[in-house]
C-alpha cells in the first residue's frame, strides 16, 4: 500500500516521492497517511426489466388517432413520480425483430410488404391501421422487446419484463394488420420461446378490453400454447365468443358485458387462467397488458381501477412463481387515456417487481 503525506497549508495529499520538494523558501513538514480500501456494498439485482425503444415513437398515426405517441410518453412521465421504482428497474433499449423472427407467426410476404410500405412513405392498411415512414422501425422494436424479455428471463437477466411499446399487436393477423396493430408481438414471442429457446408450454393471458383475435389466430393451431382473453362483448372486433375454444381446445375466451362491478372482471379472468392451466404447467407466461380495460377509457366500457391492476398483476406473478420460476413477460397493448395509462403501467410494474 502506498504511503501519502498531508500538506497542511495546501489541503491535499502528496505521494512519498514528493516529500523533499521545496515550496517557496520553506521546507514543508508532511504527515504520513495510510490509505484504507473502500468497502462497496453490491447493488441488488433488478427484479424487472423495463424494455422500450425510441423508435416506437416514430409510428405516426396522424392527427386525432387514439393510438398516438403520447400514450408512450405518459409512461416515463408517471414513472418519474416513483423514483425508487425507477432506480430498481433494469432499463434497456430493445432490439429490432428481424424478418425471419416475424415470420414465426406472419406470412413473409406480409412482413416484406410492411417494410416496403414504410420505405415508400407509408399507407393505410384499413380505416384504423396506418403504416407510416417510421412504422417498420417502431413495430420491429415492439416485437423485439418481447423477444428480449424472453431472452432475459432464460438468460442472465431479470425473470420478468415490461415492454413499453407501440404499436400494439394483439389484433394483427398472419397476412394483414388490423385494429392499430401491425405485428403480433406476443404471438411471435410465444413461437420464439418454443422454436428458439426450446420451451414447450406457453401461456398467453390478455386483459385488454378488446378480444385478442390476432393472437388467437396466430397461436390456436399450436396445442401447447394456451390463450386466455377477457374482453368486452359485444365490441370490436366482434370475435371471441365463449364457445370458440380453437381447433385444439387451447383457447379460453371470456366475453364480458360493460359496466359490471370491478370484481366480476377480476374473478372471471383469474378463473379462466386457472382453467387454462389445469393439467398444463407453462414454462413461461406472456401478458397482453391492455389498460383500456380501466374505467373511463374512451374505447371501452369496463370498470377496472388501479387496485385491480395491482391485484391482477400480483396474482399472475404468484402463479408464475409456482409454474415457471416467476418468468413472465408483459407487453403493452391498449389504453387510450394517457394519464391513466401511465399510472396503470407504474402500478403494473410495481407488482411485477414484487413491491
Amino acid at each position: 500500500m502506498s504511503t501519502w503525506y498531508q500538506v497542511p497549508r495546501l489541503g491535499y495529499w502528496l505521494p512519498e516521492c514528493g516529500r523533499d520538494r521545496e515550496w517557496g523558501q520553506s521546507q514543508l513538514t508532511l504527515t504520513p497517511l495510510t490509505l484504507t480500501p473502500l468497502t462497496l456494498t453490491p447493488r441488488a439485482l433488478p427484479q424487472l426489466a423495463y424494455l422500450s425503444n425510441s423508435d416506437c415513437g416514430r409510428h405516426d398515426t396522424g392527427w386525432g388517432h387514439p393510438e398516438h405517441v403520447g400514450r408512450l410518453r405518459a409512461i416515463p412521465r408517471a414513472l418519474r413520480e416513483d423514483a425508487e421504482l425507477f432506480h430498481e428497474l433494469e432499463h434497456r433499449e430493445s432490439r429490432h425483430a428481424n424478418p425471419e423472427e416475424l415470420a414465426l407467426a406472419h406470412d413473409p410476404r406480409y412482413v416484406a410488404t410492411v417494410e416496403e410500405l414504410a420505405a415508400a412513405g407509408g399507407a393505410r392498411l384499413d380505416a384504423d391501421t396506418v403504416v407510416s415512414e417510421g412504422s417498420w422501425a417502431a413495430a420491429t422494436a415492439g416485437t423485439g422487446a418481447v423477444l428480449d424479455g424472453l431472452d432475459l428471463a432464460f438468460g442472465a437477466g431479470p425473470r420478468r419484463s415490461f415492454c413499453a411499446v407501440r404499436p400494439p399487436g394483439h389484433h394483427a393477423l398472419r397476412n394483414s394488420g388490423m385494429g392499430f396493430c401491425l405485428f403480433g408481438n406476443v404471438a411471435v414471442g410465444a413461437h420464439y420461446a418454443r422454436s428458439r429457446l426450446g420451451l414447450e408450454r406457453v401461456l398467453i393471458a390478455d386483459w385488454d378490453v378488446h378480444h385478442g383475435n390476432g393472437t388467437q389466430a396466430l397461436v390456436q393451431d399450436t396445442p401447447d400454447i394456451h390463450f386466455v382473453s377477457m374482453h368486452q362483448w359485444p365490441w370490436y372486433p366482434g370475435t371471441g365468443a365463449a364457445k370458440d375454444r380453437g381447433p385444439h381446445g387451447s383457447v379460453w375466451n371470456v366475453p364480458m358485458s360493460p359496466g359490471l362491478p370491478r370484481e366480476k372482471y377480476v374473478d372471471a379472468f383469474l378463473s379462466a387462467v386457472d382453467s387454462a392451466t389445469e393439467g398444463f404447467t407453462p414454462d413461461v407466461v406472456i401478458l397482453s397488458a391492455g389498460f383500456d380495460s380501466l374505467a373511463g377509457d374512451p374505447l371501452g366500457g369496463f370498470t377496472l381501477e388501479m387496485d385491480d391492476v395491482t391485484r391482477l398483476t400480483e396474482e399472475m406473478v404468484s402463479r408464475a412463481e409456482q409454474w415457471c420460476g416467476g418468468r413472465l413477460v408483459s407487453s403493452l397493448e391498449g389504453g387510450y387515456a394517457p394519464d391513466r395509462l401511465g399510472e396503470a403501467c407504474v402500478r403494473h410494474m410495481r407488482a411485477l417487481a414484487g413491491r
